[in-house]
C-alpha cells in the first residue's frame, strides 16, 4: 500500500509543488508549499484519527492533504480539479489501488470552496485542514506598505490552532487576530464562504465547527 512518506519521496510530486510555490510566488499568492501542505496533511490525519477512522482511511486523508495543491503548478484557476487529475494519475504510476486513487481525487477536486464541499469523509477532513490554516508564516511579501487585504489578514493572525473533540463532537478554529493591523471583520470579508465550507465538512462528519477570535466564540 502507497504510505504518505512514500509520497512525499516521489520526485514526480516534489517537482510539481516546487513548480506551484514558484508560479504562485510570481502571482503574489500566499504560501502554498511544503508548510502548508504538510500542516493540513497532518492536520486532515488528526481530525479522522480522533474521530475513530480505520488506519487506512487517515493514511488516504494524509496523502491527499499533502497532494492538495499541486494544481496550482498547472495555473491557479481551476487548480483543483487539475490537481485531482494529476494525483489520480502519478498515484496510478505508484501502483495504488484505483478505489483509493479515486477517494483522493475526489477530496481534492471538492477542496476549493468556488466550486467544492464535503463530499466524503476524507474530503471533509481535508476542506477542514486546509481553511484553518490561516497563519502570519503564509506570507512572502515583506512590503506591509504593498498589503493586500489577503496579506493582511494572514499577516494579522498570530496563533492558529485547530482543536478536535471527539467527545464533545466539536472542532473548534482558534485564532489570535492583532487588531493593529487589521480588524476581525476583515477575516469575514475574504473568510466567509471558508468558514461556511468548513461548516459543512464539519456536519459531514456530524461534528459541530466553531470559530474562536481573540477568545470570543464567533461561530
Amino acid at each position: 500500500m502507497i504510505t504518505i512518506q512514500e509520497v512525499k519521496e516521489n520526485s514526480e510530486i516534489e517537482a510539481l509543488i516546487k513548480g506551484a510555490q514558484k508560479q504562485l510566488d510570481n502571482l503574489g499568492y500566499t504560501e502554498h508549499g511544503h508548510r502548508h501542505i504538510s500542516i493540513v496533511s497532518k492536520r486532515a490525519g488528526d481530525i479522522l484519527e480522533k474521530l475513530g477512522y480505520p488506519e487506512r482511511t487517515i493514511e488516504l486523508a494524509k496523502i491527499a492533504g499533502y497532494m492538495h495543491d499541486i494544481g496550482n503548478c498547472v495555473n491557479r484557476v481551476d487548480h483543483a480539479h487539475s490537481g485531482a487529475i494529476l494525483s489520480f494519475n502519478i498515484l496510478k504510476d505508484m501502483g495504488m489501488p484505483v478505489e483509493e486513487r479515486t477517494e483522493i481525487m475526489m477530496a481534492i477536486g471538492n477542496h476549493d470552496e468556488k466550486t467544492g464541499t464535503a463530499i466524503s469523509d476524507i474530503s471533509a477532513a481535508l476542506i477542514l485542514a486546509d481553511k484553518s490554516d490561516v497563519h502570519r508564516d503564509r506570507v512572502s511579501n515583506t512590503n506591509l506598505s504593498t498589503f493586500d487585504i489577503h496579506d493582511r489578514v494572514n499577516y494579522a493572525v498570530t496563533n492558529s490552532k485547530l482543536i478536535m473533540n471527539p467527545q464533545t463532537k466539536t472542532i473548534t478554529l482558534d485564532l489570535s487576530i492583532d487588531t493593529k493591523i487589521c480588524p476581525v471583520l476583515n477575516y469575514f470579508e475574504i473568510f466567509m464562504d471558508r468558514t461556511m465550507m468548513s461548516k459543512y465538512a464539519a456536519k459531514f462528519l456530524n461534528i459541530w465547527f466553531e470559530l474562536i477570535i481573540n477568545g470570543t466564540k464567533l461561530l
